[in-house]
């Protein structure tokens, strides 16, 4: 991957923006992972780890550098809930990468991911780049989903998988790493998060083919 590229004057270019959206059933856990990576140190010790159900649509962002190069993750938590199906998934359009979650205590919520794979292919395409979560695995003894499971979903749809804990923050930091990664190292066209548009300059924004 090509380091990070200098603008005018020896000033670094603008980040690389990349959309990611959390995918998967309610009550999973999607908002608790989103918050855990991108608001470290939160929540405190002790402090409950659960949140309202997402209504509608929320997004987050992370800035992280991957081998020089500068990169803004934006990334969109879907409510789970059939109600809002619609209007989630309107939202995997344009995105580079996919989060898709379930609950290893909820078997209905593993059984789900096939169902929210497919809305990612017809939505998104079969270029875009996900990652399984199986997550609060800190909840062992209320364990349904064996790790097994997950682990044989994953390979048969080709994509890395990862047990995670929003509560203990096991795995989060490196399953964005991993995505990050594959997203950036993906001959794909990213563009560059542009906040101000000089007047003799054109208003597109500036694409980075890798």
């Amino acid at each position: 991957m090509a380091g990070q590229r200098q603008g005018g004057e020896g000033q670094l270019s603008p980040p690389l923006l990349v959309k990611i959206v959390m995918a998967g059933e309610s009550c999973v856990g999607k908002t608790s992972i989103v918050r855990r990576y991108t608001e470290p140190g939160s929540p405190p010790a002790g402090a409950p780890t659960s949140y309202l159900a997402t209504i509608g649509i929320d997004f987050k962002v992370k800035a992280v550098t991957f081998n020089d190069t500068r990169v803004k993750l934006q990334i969109w938590d879907t409510a789970g809930q059939e109600r809002f199906h619609t209007l989630s998934t309107s939202y995997f359009r344009g995105a580079q990468g996919f989060v898709l979650v379930y609950d290893i205590t909820n078997l209905d919520s593993f059984h789900s991911i096939t169902s929210w794979m497919r809305d990612i292919h017809e939505k998104a395409g079969d270029e875009v780049d996900v990652i399984l979560l199986g997550n609060k695995c800190d909840k062992e003894s209320e364990r349904v989903v064996p790790k097994q499971k997950g682990e044989k979903l994953a390979w048969e749809h080709g994509i890395p998988f990862f047990e995670t804990s929003a509560k203990d923050n096991v795995n989060i930091e490196e399953a964005f790493s991993v995505l990050t990664k594959y997203i950036l190292e993906k001959n794909s066209c990213l563009f560059y998060d542009l906040h101000v548009v000089a007047l003799n300059e054109s208003k597109k924004r500036t694409c980075c083919a890798f």
